[in-house]
């Protein structure tokens, strides 16, 4: 009767341990982009692909010798509309988390790709806002000298 005892608390035990098994793997940018909600992905991959255009658009600018037109407004917006963004994309996982834990206590480990997600997204947008600041300063100040040079 011992020896049942002892399989059923072996097999109990190996049953719990399971589930931190399952989630023991550390998540990474590219694990929180892949577990994403398809929204979620859209924001992520918007950002990345607006501090792409961001730097080719100061590149462009900066290339093009006396001619400057276009690609400043962009930047302007998305110095202030990237943070926004990612903020947006932040709180509303925050939301959904919140929903999630109102059903009931849930185990962290339930919760952090929700949360890695929600900081993963803040993140983008501020740097894409820092992106799109320097890449506005490089512009602002090719563009002082034309204006002084001339």
């Amino acid at each position: 009767m011992s020896a049942v005892r002892s399989i059923s608390t072996s097999l109990g035990v190996a049953v719990l341990a399971l589930p931190a098994l399952a989630h023991a793997a550390p998540l990474t940018p590219g694990t929180v982009f892949a577990d994403a909600a398809p929204s979620m992905k859209l924001l992520m991959i918007l950002l990345l692909v607006a501090m792409v255009a961001a730097v080719v658009v100061t590149v462009r600018k900066l290339m093009s010798g006396p001619h400057l037109s276009g690609g400043s407004a962009f930047l302007s917006a998305l110095r202030l509309g990237g943070p926004l963004i990612g903020l947006l994309g932040g709180a509303f996982n925050g939301l959904m988390i919140l929903i999630g834990l109102a059903q009931g206590p849930q185990p962290f480990h339930v919760i952090a790709p929700g949360l890695a997600e929600a900081a993963f997204l803040i993140v983008l947008g501020l740097f894409s806002g820092v992106v799109a600041v320097i890449c506005h300063w490089a512009v602002e100040a090719r563009i002082d000298r034309a204006v002084l040079q001339s």
